[in-house]
C-alpha cells in the first residue's frame, strides 16, 4: 500500500507530464470524459518511469511470483523499469501470435508452471484483464495477482476476486482527482465536472 504523502506525489506527477488530461475525451465506447489516462507517454519521461516503476515495486512487496508479466501496450515500459529495479525477469503476451520462426505467443523465457504476476496500467471493469490471462493459462503458468496503478472502481476488483485474483492497485482515480484538487492542480470547475462523470459512469 502507498501512503497518502506518495498518492499526492504520484498524482502530481502524472499530472505534470501529461499522464493525466482533462479536457473532453471521446471514449471507445462512445462515451464522453472530461478526463484521460495515457500512460504511454511515460516512455518519454525516463526519471518519471523510473519513479512511477518504483511505485509499483512497493505494491509488489510480499507477493509471490518467478516472472513479472507486462500487458501491451502501455503497461510494457513500466514492466521493463520494474524489471530492472527489481533484477527480477519479466514477459509479455504478443498482440498477435508469430507465424513464422519460433511461432511464440509469449516472448521471454519461463517455464510450465512459473507464477506470473501480471503488471497493467488501470483498471475498470476488469474483464479486459480476464481476456489478457488466455495465453498465460493457455501455457500453464500460474496468476494470482494483478498490480495496477490506477483502479476506477467499475467492479474490476470485485470481478477478479470472483475469479480467484487479487488486484493490488497504487490508488483509485478518486484519489488521484481529490488529490490533484487539494493541491490545486485543478479548478473547482474541472473537479466538479470529474468528480460527477466519476460517479454517472
Amino acid at each position: 500500500m502507498l501512503s497518502q504523502e506518495d498518492k499526492t506525489e504520484l498524482a502530481l506527477t502524472l499530472h505534470e507530464i501529461g499522464v493525466v488530461k482533462f479536457g473532453e475525451f471521446t471514449f471507445k465506447s462512445g462515451i464522453i470524459s472530461p478526463m484521460y489516462c495515457d500512460h504511454r507517454i511515460l516512455v518519454s519521461y525516463p526519471k518519471k518511469l523510473k519513479y512511477v516503476a518504483k511505485q509499483y515495486t512497493k505494491l509488489l512487496e510480499g507477493l509471490e511470483y518467478d516472472r513479472l508479466a507486462g500487458i501491451p501496450y502501455a503497461a510494457m515500459p513500466i514492466a521493463g523499469a520494474v524489471s530492472l529495479l527489481l533484477e527480477q525477469p519479466w514477459i509479455y503476451p504478443r498482440k498477435e501470435a508469430k507465424d513464422y520462426g519460433t511461432k511464440k505467443v509469449i516472448e521471454g523465457e519461463f517455464k510450465p508452471g512459473d507464477k506470473v504476476v501480471v503488471l497493467d496500467d488501470l483498471i475498470t471493469k476488469g474483464d479486459s484483464k480476464i481476456e489478457t490471462l488466455e495465453p498465460f493459462l493457455a501455457a500453464d503458468l500460474k496468476v494470482a495477482d494483478f498490480v495496477v496503478l490506477l483502479d476506477y472502481e467499475k467492479g474490476g476488483r470485485e470481478m477478479l476476486k470472483r475469479k480467484g485474483y487479487n488486484l493490488h492497485a497504487a490508488m483509485s482515480v478518486k484519489d488521484l482527482v481529490e488529490a490533484l484538487h487539494q493541491q490545486k492542480a485543478i479548478d473547482e470547475e474541472m473537479y466538479a465536472k470529474v468528480a460527477k462523470f466519476l460517479s454517472d459512469n
